[in-house]
This record gives C-alpha cells, structure tokens and sequence, in this order.
C-alpha cells in the first residue's frame, strides 16, 4: 500500500510535532525513517496508524484516509517499545489471541515459531517479561500480523544484540516471502540499514530527505592513505570526521566525487570507501554549532 502525507501539520497545544510534511512511499517497500529524539517519529507513525488526526493537511494509506476509518487501519499494524495491547496480567497467549481477532492477515503458526526463537513462553503473564521479552512479543506480533502496512517504531531497542540481529533477518526473510509495505523507525542504524530500500529523515517536524539508501549512502566518502596526500584531497571538501594512525589517515567527506576527483584519488595512491548510513544522518542533522 502507497502512504501519502499532503501539507500534513500535527500540534500538542503550543508545540509543533509536524510542520508542513508532504511525502509520497510507494509501497511495497521497507523504508528506514529516521530523526533525533523529539523529531517527530512517533508523531508521524501516530498519525499513519490512525491513532491521532492531523491539526492540518491528510494522511492516506492506500488511497484512504486512515483516521476514523476501520477498514483502512486494519490493514496498518504499529508497534512502539511499549506493547500498547498488554495489560501487565494478560498473558502472552492472549496478546496472540487479540492480534488474531484485530487481523485477518494473522498467521498463528509464524507467531509461535516466532516466540519459540526469542524465547518467549505463552504462558507467561506480560507483567512478568523482561524488557527484551517484552519487544520480542511486539515484534512477534508487528511480523505475524503481516499486514500491508507494518510500522515498527523504535520496538525492538529493548532486546540484546543477538535478539535484534535475529529480527532483523526475520523482517527480511518474512518480506521476500510476504512483501508489503515496512517502516522501521529506528536509532539503531547501523543495525537494520542493510535493510532500508529508502530512507526518511525528518527534522524538527520536517522533511530533510526521502531518497534510495544506495543514493544517499553515495553522498560520503572515506579517503584513506598518507596523511599529507589526504589533507590535500579533501581540502575544500565537507569533512565529518578524521582519525590517523601515524603516517596513515582516514577522511570521511560529505559529497560525492566525479570521475576525474575519483582518478586523482588513485593516482595519489588514496583508498575511497563507503561510510556509514548514521555519520551521513547525524551530518544532515546536526544543529547549528554542534559538529556534523
């Protein structure tokens, strides 16, 4: 399912969550959305899931609006770090039963292979969950929901590292057999970036960009080699950081390089790499003043 935002403005009182936010994913896709704290996330996914309505300006979600609209948010499953469904003595086996009756897309038998690989027994009262445990079943449920819109805001920060690394490959092996449309909301970049086909950044309620992670991840570049040629290259270049090790240093640069600066690079003897999604997210972030 497409998501389409038009002019969208969203306010708490004084304070503005979205400012003016127009934005158009197609669908099908998993979209890496992402922002400092107090950007305006959590707002935007509100709004996507139908949990909120906007101050100004629509939110569609195939082709409909969504707040209000029952059919259109039963096909958008939100899951945020806390378990909005679970009181603290449910038990694990009826936050299942729940999402089941909620979603005709439910697959029963996913959810339980799901917890039997984070570990999570049925039986066990959702007051009772550890905090990984506890975004082991939100997760559970955003995956074995499967709807055409599924939103993950910042829900898995509570698992340990291999917990993560096991949602993320299941977020990928579960969308090549079930595509549909994903947004991972997520500080944790590194971590899931391999998964993003497009990436969302939003600022103080607004758009910075919306671009194809390849594109974007094209913009920086890490220059390495002998110090001297490297202070060279990169002279008049957008540096984000540096580090050396005796005679050996590595510039990461923001732009990207044509041809001809590529060529020079070789023939000083340079090494050109990627560098990592986040050093590009927290440059094109950072407020004035704060080093990028």
């Amino acid at each position: 399912m497409n998501i389409e935002l038009d002019g969208v403005r969203l306010r708490y009182g004084k304070t503005v969550a979205l400012d003016g936010l127009t934005l158009n994913l197609p669908g099908g896709r998993i979209y890496g959305l992402l922002g400092r704290n107090g950007s305006g996330k959590t707002s935007l996914l509100s709004l996507l899931a139908g949990f909120r309505r906007p101050t100004a300006g629509t939110v569609r979600v195939g082709g409909h609006p969504v707040f209000e609209n029952g059919t259109a948010t039963a096909g958008i499953c939100l899951i945020r770090e806390t378990l909005d469904m679970a009181h603290h003595s449910v038990k694990v086996k009826e936050v299942l039963e729940v999402a089941e009756n909620l979603r005709a897309t439910w697959d029963g038998d996913y959810a339980g292979t799901l917890l039997e690989k984070f570990q999570v027994l049925p039986g066990t009262s959702v007051g009772a969950l550890s905090r990984g445990k506890l975004s082991a079943l939100g997760v559970t449920v955003g995956l074995a929901s499967r709807t055409p819109v599924t939103l993950f805001d910042e829900s898995y920060l509570g698992m340990d590292a291999p917990a993560r690394y096991l949602f993320r490959d299941e977020v990928l092996a579960d969308f090549m057999q079930h595509p549909r449309t994903i947004v991972l909301a997520t500080h944790l970049i590194e971590e899931v970036a391999p998964l993003f086909e497009q990436v969302v950044i939003i600022d103080r309620g607004r758009l910075v960009l919306h671009e194809d992670a390849d594109d974007l991840r094209a913009r920086g570049v890490a220059v390495t080699g002998p110090a001297a040629e490297v202070d060279r290259f990169v002279a008049g270049l957008t540096v984000l950081g540096e580090q050396q090790l005796g005679p050996t240093k590595a510039v990461t640069v923001y732009g990207e390089l044509d041809d001809d600066r590529r060529r020079a690079a070789r023939e000083r003897g340079l090494e050109l790499g990627p560098i990592a999604l986040q050093d590009l997210f927290v440059h094109l972030t950072a407020a004035k003043g704060e080093p990028a």
